[in-house]
């Protein structure tokens, strides 16, 4: 009667942690296999505040995530976005770093152009606006530049 006791204590356990696990990669909107999407990239002066992982959103929609963040040889920061689905993106639509809410999680904004022409999967944005920066404004401010 022991031994079923203990078994029965540790498949509940085990069933906690699997439990636990699940919840943590739903809602942390991680993803566990991301190879699906339609992949784009753009540079950036400043991606300031930005993390791997941020939303994607078209029009306040999220479409899509923030893959990686690396620099470029001339010291701009390459942000790669995948997509959920593929989409008609003009090749003259803009990218910007934009902040959500008071707390300031940074987020990228695509703001479809007019072209006719469409950016293909593995293409890359290039009209891009960063993220302001409040610090410096408040600098400015604060010292009499403004």
């Amino acid at each position: 009667m022991n031994t079923f006791r203990q078994t029965a204590v540790g498949v509940f356990v085990l069933l906690g942690l699997i439990c636990v696990g699940y919840l943590t990669v739903k809602l942390g909107k991680m993803e566990v296999v991301s190879d699906k999407g339609f992949v784009l990239s753009a540079t950036f002066n400043s991606v300031s505040g930005l993390r791997v992982g941020a939303d994607v959103e078209v029009a306040g929609v999220p479409v899509g995530r923030v893959t990686a963040i690396d620099l470029t040889s001339d010291m701009r920061a390459r942000v790669s976005l995948r997509l959920a689905s593929p989409m008609q993106l003009s090749d003259d639509t803009i990218a910007s770093v934009k902040t959500s809410g008071l707390i300031g999680d940074k987020y990228i904004n695509l703001s479809p152009g007019g072209s006719p022409d469409m950016l293909p999967d593995g293409g890359e944005i290039t009209e891009t606006e960063a993220a302001m920066d409040i610090e410096s404004i408040i600098a400015k401010y604060a010292h009499g530049g403004v």
